[in-house]
């Protein structure tokens, strides 16, 4: 028996009319395929305001333009963060720390921590975005010793707002598919690979406080603890302040 082709029509319409659209997912961009185009898409996209998944030097990292208010709230919900809680950004090179940084350590003392797993703390410059972190006169920042986020940082000319590729309080993220829950709001996510498989991988970095001169303050303790507490204290000779005194 033949259905005639309105009725068929009919049936059809009342079908996709039941069907729930799917939620728009970000593209999933190989880095190793084309490095060089990876990099120009995330810096594309970056401009235009919106927030991307990105290897780093420990963890799977969510960025955004620092100085792009709009783009600094999508992590924020992206993430659930509470809006009192700090985000560092990321540069590319030692330069560009003396742009957003007052800093108060020696050029070689950088040179010797950067780039690599660390987070260092200064007071920040009054160029920075001041509804970025509005509740506090310091900034994390961050050169990651990875090629990929470092050219994207350098190529989009001012600083990315940098955190951790998960929702707050729970686990990092090692690869891609350890943070599927965000990708729908994200507009790319770049897949460098699997980061590691220890605890200590998931550490992220090492969070030191420099602000104060002459002194250091460990804030988490991160992947690169001990090697970044010897080199403060037997190469630079900078004291550990004791707890409770900030």
């Amino acid at each position: 028996m033949r259905i005639k082709r309105t009725c068929f029509t009919h049936m059809v319409a009342r079908f996709m009319w039941n069907v729930k659209p799917e939620a728009s997912m970000p593209k999933i961009v190989l880095v190793k395929d084309d490095f060089h185009q990876s990099v120009t898409h995330a810096v594309n996209s970056l401009m235009t305001g919106n927030i991307i998944a990105v290897p780093t030097d420990t963890i799977y990292g969510v960025a955004g333009l620092a100085q792009d208010t709009k783009a600094v709230e999508k992590i924020y919900t992206l993430k659930k963060r509470n809006e009192s809680k700090p985000i560092a950004i990321c540069v590319n090179a030692i330069d560009d720390i003396y742009r957003w940084c007052k800093v108060t350590v020696s050029d070689e003392l950088l040179k010797d921590l950067l780039p690599g797993p660390v987070t260092l703390i200064f007071e920040r410059q009054e160029s920075l975005n001041p509804d970025f972190n509005p509740d506090t006169h310091l900034v994390g920042i961050r050169i990651p010793d990875d090629e990929f986020i470092g050219q994207v940082a350098g190529n989009c000319g001012s600083p990315l707002a940098l955190t951790s590729a998960n929702i707050t309080n729970s686990q990092s993220s090692l690869a891609i598919q350890e943070f599927q829950e965000l990708w729908p709001s994200l507009d790319a996510v770049f897949d460098g690979g699997v980061l590691g498989n220890t605890h200590e991988s998931r550490l992220g970095s090492t969070v030191i406080d420099l602000s104060k001169p002459g002194t250091f303050n460990i804030i988490r303790n991160g992947c690169s603890y001990r090697k970044t507490v010897d080199l403060l204290t037997l190469k630079y000779n900078l004291k550990e302040e004791e707890k409770g005194r900030r």
